[in-house]
């Protein structure tokens, strides 16, 4: 288990990498809220965005978007709502999107932005 938690921090760390690169700040990694975690929350401009971050080492078992599950999605969903609430931020756009990453065995990590999941 300790491999792949490894394999998911580096994910998130590749893409909070190709988000910052992409204009997006930041706000917050691995949120803890009463029934889960979100990932990464950033903003760009005036909108939210609510990143779900999914890693595999490769596609033998599908493309990691594919793990974005609709009841993933609705958890999601309520943990942003939890988020806004905690952190009192004003009425906004809210968008939530997927980056995949897969990381190959040798050469760099490939990335996958897909905004507007919901």
């Amino acid at each position: 288990m300790q491999a792949k938690d490894a394999v998911g921090r580096y994910g998130e760390r590749v893409a909070t990498r190709y988000l910052s690169d992409r204009g997006y700040e930041v706000l917050d990694r691995n949120w803890r809220g009463t029934r889960g975690e979100l990932d990464l929350v950033a903003r760009r401009g005036g909108t939210l965005v609510v990143v779900e971050v999914k890693t595999r080492r490769g596609e033998a078992f599908g493309h990691p978007a594919e793990a974005v599950t609709r009841a993933k999605l609705a958890r999601i969903r309520r943990l942003t709502g939890e988020w806004l609430h905690t952190h009192a931020v004003p009425r906004r756009e809210v968008r939530i999107d997927v980056v995949a990453v897969v990381v190959p065995r040798s050469g760099a990590a490939r990335v996958e932005h897909l905004e507007g999941v919901v």
